[in-house]
């Protein structure tokens, strides 16, 4: 398997414990995101390094950095039609892309003037981005919030046709992972992909999705759940 792997003790112990981040594995070229999918799509897309086959490009699809949010999401791969979990190499300038679309599923009154400015953006925009509690190995919510972002049309699009660089069926270390979350004990040997802080390429991409420096203090997202907003699709 091409991931890095650490142990999940260590990697608790030296993430940031609040606040909202993008923690990722990735390199100077590529950063790692995660999808699942029903065994039709997920073996389809690990064997030809693309999506394809039955994956639909009308519907909304989501991609997230954190490992164990993935985890919590899928049930370790046992939720129905999430029984194959994908590693996705995405090129870093495609990642900044996505980021650079991406608008909150919910109004932030701190980042737009009122709703209807928010929903004609929410309209408009390819990517739809949600900060959600990180989760423990049992699927517990933690303090901090993970990235999650649902692409469609010509994003979705750009994801599969120009920007996927590998797909890795990481099922099999998923299933191998599994039985180690079921005691305290046993999460002393529960490996997990080592993730870092990233950080997009300009403070002003930061600035978007709602990041601040590190060691500054982040500002609450004022969301307000309001509707009706068009809806699409998880797969």
């Amino acid at each position: 398997m091409k991931l890095t792997l650490e142990p999940y003790s260590s990697q608790s112990e030296r993430l940031p414990q609040s606040g909202r981040h993008i923690l990722a594995q990735f390199d100077d070229q590529a950063i790692v995101v995660y999808q699942a999918f029903r065994p039709a799509i997920g073996h389809w897309a690990a064997g030809g390094h693309s999506l394809g086959g039955e994956f639909s490009f009308e519907r909304m699809s989501w991609i997230k950095t954190s490992f164990l949010w993935m985890m919590y999401r899928s049930g370790w791969a046992t939720k129905p039609g999430q029984e194959v979990v994908l590693a996705v190499w995405l090129k870093r300038a495609g990642f900044e892309a996505i980021l650079a679309e991406a608008v909150l599923s919910t109004f932030d009154s701190t980042r737009y003037p009122d709703e209807s400015t928010w929903s004609a953006a929410v309209a408009h925009s390819t990517v739809r981005l949600q900060w959600d509690p990180d989760r423990t190995p049992g699927g517990r919510p933690l303090g901090r919030r993970t990235i999650q972002l649902g692409l469609r049309d010509r994003t979705l699009t750009g994801y599969a046709d120009e920007w996927i660089l590998e797909i890795e069926d990481i099922t099999d270390f998923v299933r191998e992972q599994a039985p180690h979350i079921r005691s305290m004990e046993g999460r002393r040997d529960l490996l997990v992909p080592r993730v870092e802080v990233y950080w997009p390429a300009s403070n002003e991409a930061a600035a978007h999705i709602g990041l601040v420096q590190p060691g500054e203090s982040a500002k609450p997202l004022q969301a307000v759940l309001v509707g009706p907003v068009p809806s699409y699709p998880t797969l």
